[in-house]
C-alpha cells in the first residue's frame, strides 16, 4: 500500500474517532440516540476504509500485472537479442575457420 493510502487511511480514521468524541460531549439526544449515530459514523467509516483499501487491491493487481507484461516483453526481447547475437558469433567463427583452412591448405603445398 502507498504511503498516500495509508495516510489518508490514517486521516479517516482519526477523524471519526474526534467527530465521535465530539458528537458525544455536544449531544442533544438521548444516550441510545447518541450511540446509534455513532455507530452509523463508525459503519460508514468502515464502509469507507473498505472501499478504499478495495481501490488500493485493484491498483495493486493492475501494477503487478502491469510488471508482469514488461517482465515477460523484457525477457522476450532479450531472447531475441540473443539469438541474433548467436547467429553472428557462429558466423564470424565459421568465417575464422575457413580462413584457417585456407591457410592451413597453402601451408600443405
Amino acid at each position: 500500500m502507498s504511503n498516500n493510502t495509508g495516510n489518508t487511511l490514517l486521516a479517516l480514521l482519526t477523524g471519526a474517532a474526534i467527530g465521535a468524541g465530539i458528537g458525544i460531549l455536544f449531544a442533544p439526544d438521548k444516550g441510545s440516540k447518541t450511540r446509534g449515530k455513532i455507530k452509523d459514523g463508525f459503519d460508514d467509516a468502515k464502509c469507507e476504509l473498505k472501499s478504499k483499501l478495495d481501490h488500493a487491491s485493484l491498483e495493486l493487481k493492475d501494477k503487478f500485472a502491469s510488471a508482469k507484461y514488461d517482465l515477460e516483453g523484457t525477457y522476450e526481447e532479450l531472447v531475441s537479442n540473443m539469438s541474433h547475437k548467436t547467429e553472428d558469433v557462429i558466423s564470424f567463427l565459421e568465417e575464422k575457420l575457413a580462413e584457417l583452412k585456407r591457410q592451413n591448405a597453402k601451408l600443405q603445398k
